[in-house]
């Protein structure tokens, strides 16, 4: 239905995200994967979806220059925001821990920017959901991290996996959200080309 809308486009998704290439393989669109390494910087006083808006409009600044008509590039960033502070990534296995324990028997908030850039514009959506986590024992915890070595996902969980089957007592918004990008949105925003 979409691929037959956006064939005079170049859909090129920016992410080096096996979960974000998944969905964009399941929205059964032509895209292509177009990487280029950024330092994922942003000024101290932003707070939530600045940082990521601000994070995915960065990424999609790498690719100035490089656009050509009809092309639509898409990066994105998620963060977890939690006792007003943004967990990206763990830094390793203790920061990892850290995080899980804060994340623990409380609720936070999952946030990710879209950025769609053309050679014209660049705009940029974001979606906010709210996850509570049931208690977690330590042993819970270091499971998780040995078996699923979550290393690579901001807040050091993936909902889709066995954290999210017996950690999570209540999510509020999007589900595809959480696992790094809000595909209704995206399909909406699509669809409306």
């Amino acid at each position: 239905m979409l691929k037959e809308k956006l064939k005079k486009y170049t859909i090129i998704l920016a992410s080096g995200s096996p979960r974000r290439q998944q969905f964009f393989r399941d929205l059964d669109i032509d895209f292509e994967i177009r990487l280029k390494e950024i330092e994922e910087i942003f000024p101290p006083n932003l707070i939530e979806e600045d940082i990521t808006d601000y994070l995915a409009v960065l990424k999609s600044d790498a690719f100035e220059g490089d656009l050509v008509e009809n092309d639509i590039l898409i990066t994105s960033d998620t963060i977890v925001w939690h006792k007003n502070k943004a967990l990206g990534k763990p830094k390793d296995y203790d920061d990892a821990f850290q995080m899980l324990q804060s994340l623990s028997n409380a609720t936070h908030k999952v946030i990710t920017s879209v950025c769609f850039k053309t050679k014209h514009k660049t705009e940029v959506l974001s979606e906010t959901t709210k996850v509570t986590f049931h208690l977690l024992s330590d042993d819970e915890i270091h499971y998780y991290l040995k078996e699923y070595s979550p290393f690579d996902k901001a807040g050091s969980y993936g909902i889709q996996e066995w954290i999210g089957y017996i950690g999570v007592a209540k999510i509020e918004g999007s589900y595809p959200n959480v696992m790094g990008m809000p595909m209704d949105k995206v399909y909406h925003y699509l669809n409306q080309l």
